[in-house]
């Protein structure tokens, strides 16, 4: 039986409940970067409600790319617009000389394709 991140465990003695970490391949900076590429106009709510992270967890994200160079963010009136440096190479040695827009196309071509896979 499993419970929002809980696994029953069921024992000769007792039942108990044990947090079970849940991972995935992408980071929650991956997936910021994903959302805000695909959607420029998308807010820290939104965003959070989406990946199911907190807002101040979104923020803090947004602040770590775009101190990094990968987003900028641009005011427009009371909105703001995301634009993403493409150009920008992977963070990790061995990735560095694949650019993040590459990164990005890959996944969203990857993700349309498995949308029209599960709708057939």
């Amino acid at each position: 039986m499993k419970m929002k991140g809980r696994v029953m465990i069921e024992s000769a003695k007792q039942k108990e409940f044990k947090t079970v970490k849940r991972w995935t391949f992408l980071t929650n900076h991956a997936l910021v970067l994903l959302f805000v590429a695909r959607h420029h106009r998308i807010t820290a709510r939104e965003l959070s409600l989406e990946l199911g992270i907190t807002e101040r967890a979104v923020r803090m994200i947004i602040a770590n790319l775009e101190e990094a160079g990968y987003l900028q963010k641009i005011r427009e009136g009371r909105t703001v617009k995301y634009d993403v440096n493409h150009d920008m190479p992977m963070r990790h040695p061995t990735q560095q000389d694949v650019a993040i827009g590459n990164f990005l196309e890959t996944l969203r071509t990857s993700l349309s394709s498995a949308g029209k896979r599960s709708r057939a």
